[in-house]
């Protein structure tokens, strides 16, 4: 169940927003001075995408094992937000492909994992698309997006405390934090369907952990690959370099220009994160909070020009 602030337990409603960034005036390194923060963010625009749809996808099918009404509400609010998060980050693909991005050998990686390794035949293996593994397929991906869930909840707080963006492109950086403002308002709605389709508390525990376990690497390897191929294609011989850094210098950069700049959360935040995600007494209302989330659509130019166009 959502709830409004850290103390109130009153539920939260959670509505789509229609909104629509214009990036024609948005530079590809949108964070002046920064080029491995602007193309780490940018990545963004390549993996989400597919995933929020992904999303969108497991979360329909698991709608009809959902026998708590309110619970059942907060799901339906949360795949129709993050179908809209999915078709804003497509546009912005196209800002990318205006600076001369070729966009199509990453997201053929994307496709792959979303469509074909966690699509409806389990590890795209067709021996394995079976009537008796359906519903455990099913649970495991919505715990997947559990633990997916808990870092775009972390760093939507991270981008609501965020001030470095402030001398950054007004534009995207409003995209960003529109998005990361909802992914804090609907924070608890993932680990609360996992929780609600496992069977037991403690097979409940053990499998989250475990899914963490997948999901933690896997995000680096996207933020970083997604990087490193962004930078490869900057016309900056210099900027090129980040393409061939490896995991411990792209580890290392992060952490120095978070804590440095705050351009982007340092790797130590993200770490910090999985291991409060440990705790048996974890739970994600404790990740953000929602008042400053919704401050902030407030004041989203993007957010309240489609509060205007709707009314």
């Amino acid at each position: 169940m959502n709830k409004a602030t850290f103390n109130d337990t009153r539920r939260h409603e959670l509505k789509a927003r229609k909104v629509s960034f214009d990036l024609e005036q948005t530079p590809l390194q949108w964070i002046p001075g920064d080029a491995f923060s602007s193309y780490m963010t940018n990545a963004i625009h390549l993996l989400l995408p597919e995933g929020e749809l992904w999303f969108c996808r497991v979360y329909n099918k698991a709608v009809p094992l959902v026998s708590d009404s309110d619970l059942r509400a907060d799901v339906e609010g949360f795949i129709r937000q993050e179908a809209v998060h999915s078709r804003v980050h497509s546009s912005a693909q196209k800002y990318l492909n205006k600076h001369e991005i070729d966009c199509e050998p990453y997201l053929d990686r994307v496709r792959f994992l979303f469509k074909t390794l966690l699509g409806d035949k389990p590890l795209g293996l067709k021996f394995l698309h079976l009537k008796m593994f359906e519903r455990s397929w099913l649970v495991t991906r919505v715990g997947l997006i559990g633990a997916v869930e808990h870092f775009t909840g972390i760093l939507g707080q991270w981008a609501m405390d965020n001030t470095s963006w402030d001398k950054a492109d007004p534009v995207m950086a409003d995209l960003f934090k529109w998005h990361l403002a909802e992914e804090v308002e609907h924070r608890t709605v993932a680990y609360d369907l996992h929780k609600h389709l496992c069977k037991t508390r403690i097979g409940f525990y053990l499998s989250r952990q475990l899914l963490m376990a997948f999901v933690f690497p896997l995000f680096m390897y996207f933020v970083f690959t997604g990087t490193r191929f962004l930078a490869a294609q900057d016309k900056d011989v210099e900027v090129r370099k980040i393409s061939r850094w490896g995991w411990f210098k792209m580890t290392r950069k992060m952490e120095r220009c978070g804590r440095n700049t705050d351009n982007v959360p340092s790797f130590s935040f993200l770490l910090k994160a999985t291991l409060r995600w440990l705790s048996p007494s974890f739970h994600p209302i404790h990740e953000g909070d929602t008042a400053q989330a919704l401050a902030y659509i407030d004041r989203s130019p993007a957010a309240q020009r489609a509060l205007s166009e709707a009314g």
